[in-house]
């Protein structure tokens, strides 16, 4: 739904087309972005349009760029520690 979202804004109909959900599961689901703040959306007459809301993205996005950074780095620690590990099993053989 992001994906789709960042492309620019699109009813609730359109959105969930190429979904293998059911609209009310659809719904659900953008309530749950439009509640963190990624998504908001309006109603004219009886069509519900979805937009991306930027800065919340880019919030997002950095969040996430943070939290890779640090688990990179603790993935390098634990490979440095199982290379290590195995280089005393074989020489302790």
């Amino acid at each position: 739904m992001v994906e789709r979202l960042v492309r620019g804004p699109t009813s609730v109909t359109e959105l969930s087309r190429p979904l293998a959900m059911s609209l009310p599961a659809v719904m659900q689901h953008l309530q749950v972005l439009e509640a963190c703040g990624l998504v908001s959306s309006e109603k004219a007459g009886r069509v519900r349009t979805c937009r991306i809301e930027p800065a919340a993205l880019r919030t997002a996005e950095a969040w996430i760029a943070s939290q890779r950074t640090a688990w990179e780095t603790r993935l390098d620690r634990l490979g440095d520690y199982l290379a290590e590990a195995g280089d005393d099993d074989t020489q302790g053989s």
